[in-house]
C-alpha cells in the first residue's frame, strides 16, 4: 500500500513538473541583444545557434531546469542527445539555454511519468510479466517528446516555406523604393508579423543581431540554421553576394520571388497528384466493406428469409 502511495505521489509531481515546464517553453525567448551583450561579458561569439549548442559539455545552470540540464548532459551520451534537441528547437522556433533546459525537463518527466505509469499497473505482476511493458514504457516515454518536437520544426518549417515567396516579393519591392536593406528587412517583418509571424521574428532577429554590432554574413549564417531551409540559405548568399559586390538586390529579389512562387505551384500540384494515392488505402480498408455490408446484407438477409420460407413451406 505504501509503495503504491509513493508511486501516485511521484506520478503527480512529475505531471506538475511536466506542465510547469511546457507552460515557461511557450513564452516567448527573443532577445537577440541580450545574447549578444552575455556573448561579449563572456567572451563568446553569436553565430545566430544557441550559446550553449557550440560544442560545449559545460553548461550553465540556471534554476530547476538548469540542473536537470546540466544531469542530463553530464550522462554518457546525454551531451550528443541534448545538442540533437537544441537544433530541433530552433527549427521549431524556441532558442536559447533556458527553452533547451525546459524542454530536457519535460522529456525527462514524461519518461520518467510512462515509467511510473507502467509501474502502477503492473505492480501485481511479476517481472518477467512485466519486463516487456517497461520496455514499450521507456520507448514511447522517450521518442514521445521528440516526436512532438519534431512535428512542431516541421509545421514551423512548412509556414515559412509557404509564406517566403511572399515575403521575399515584398522585400525586393521595399527595396526598390530606396530603403536600405536592414530598414527594408524591419518594415517587411512589420508588415508580416501577422501573417507570416516565424519569418518575421527571423528577419526581425536578424537585424537586431545587425544593430548590436554582429556582421551581416554572420547574422544571415544564423538565420540558416535556425530554420534549416535551403531556400533561406540561398536568400542569406544572394544578399551577402549582393552586399559584397555592389549588384542590385531588389530585381534579384523579385526574381527570387518568382522561382519560389514557381516551386510552391509545383508543390500544390505535387499534393493533389499525390492526393487519389493516398486516398486509395481509407477507401479499400474503411468504404468499400462498409459499402459491401450495405449493399450485400439485406439481400443476403432476404434471400435466407425467403429460403426459410420454402423449406417451411409456407
Amino acid at each position: 500500500m505504501l509503495s503504491a502511495i509513493l508511486v501516485f505521489i511521484a506520478a503527480f509531481a512529475t505531471i506538475i513538473v511536466i506542465v510547469w515546464a511546457g507552460l515557461q517553453l511557450l513564452q516567448p525567448q527573443e532577445d537577440a541583444i541580450g545574447d549578444r551583450l552575455e556573448a561579449l561579458r563572456s567572451g563568446g561569439v553569436v553565430n545566430g545557434s544557441s550559446m550553449i549548442g557550440g560544442g560545449s559539455a559545460k553548461r550553465k545552470a540556471r534554476g530547476f531546469t538548469g540542473q536537470v540540464l546540466n544531469f542530463v548532459s553530464s550522462v554518457p551520451g546525454g551531451d550528443d542527445w541534448v545538442k540533437g534537441s537544441e537544433k530541433r528547437l530552433r527549427y521549431a522556433g524556441y532558442r536559447g539555454e533556458e527553452a533547451l533546459g525546459r524542454y530536457v525537463t519535460i522529456a525527462v518527466g514524461f519518461f520518467l511519468f510512462c515509467m511510473l505509469g507502467m509501474a502502477w499497473s503492473q505492480r501485481n505482476n511479476d517481472f518477467s510479466n512485466a519486463f516487456g511493458g517497461f520496455v514499450a514504457a521507456g520507448i514511447i516515454g522517450f521518442i514521445g517528446p521528440q516526436f512532438v518536437l519534431g512535428k512542431m520544426a516541421t509545421n514551423r518549417r512548412k509556414r515559412m516555406q509557404e509564406g517566403l515567396p511572399d515575403t521575399i516579393d515584398m522585400l525586393g519591392i521595399v527595396l526598390g523604393t530606396g530603403l536600405a536593406l536592414d530598414q527594408a528587412m524591419t518594415r517587411v517583418s512589420a508588415e508580416m508579423e501577422f501573417i507570416y509571424p516565424d519569418l518575421a521574428s527571423e528577419f526581425s532577429t536578424v537585424t537586431m543581431q545587425v544593430r548590436a554590432g554582429q556582421e551581416r554574413a554572420k547574422a544571415f549564417k544564423g538565420m540558416e540554421r535556425r530554420t534549416g531551409l535551403e531556400d533561406i540559405k540561398s536568400l542569406s548568399a544572394m544578399i551577402i553576394q549582393s552586399e559584397r559586390f555592389g549588384t542590385p538586390l531588389s530585381t534579384a529579389l523579385n526574381a527570387f520571388a518568382k522561382d519560389l512562387r514557381d516551386k510552391r505551384k509545383l508543390r500544390a500540384e505535387e499534393a493533389v497528384g499525390k492526393a487519389g494515392i493516398k486516398m486509395l488505402f481509407p477507401i479499400v480498408l474503411f468504404i468499400l466493406p462498409v459499402l459491401f455490408v450495405i449493399t450485400l446484407v439485406p439481400a443476403v438477409i432476404k434471400t435466407m428469409h425467403d429460403m426459410q420460407l420454402l423449406g417451411t413451406g409456407k
